[in-house]
């Protein structure tokens, strides 16, 4: 099971999350008054997909909603308060990377020697007369 990776955006009345997940099937979306889950199967390989996000503040479960594409999941959450702006998605103020997707993407660079590695803007140039 993997975390989708999401993209969120703050507006006046609402929260948006889109899912980024193509194809995907049983979609399942549990709105609760301070957090939700999303969890579906996606891609070709249909890879299980499962986020389960505290929120920032309170939402209005009934109002909220979602919308399935062929390359996304979006989800409309109302706030409970409208008009009030949420600096951070979640109630921590911690990254969700690992939570949101993303940085298991990311290859690891540790064991990488910045001065040994070979880079192709380092190449000698031809004389350009």
């Amino acid at each position: 099971m993997h975390p989708a990776t999401a993209k969120w955006y703050d507006r006046r009345d609402s929260v948006y999350i889109e899912f980024c997940v193509a194809d995907s099937k049983n979609v399942k979306i549990n709105f609760e008054e301070a957090k939700f889950v999303f969890s579906c199967l996606g891609g070709t390989d249909q890879v299980k997909h499962e986020n389960e996000v505290d929120l920032f503040e309170g939402i209005d479960q009934n109002e909220s909603i979602h919308k399935r594409t062929d390359r996304s999941v979006l989800c409309c959450l109302r706030k409970a308060e409208p008009g009030k702006a949420w600096p951070r998605l979640t109630k921590e103020k911690a990254k969700m990377m690992n939570n949101m997707g993303g940085e298991d993407c990311l290859p690891d660079l540790d064991d990488v020697d910045d001065d040994e590695s070979a880079d192709s803007d380092d190449e000698k140039m031809p004389d350009l007369e």
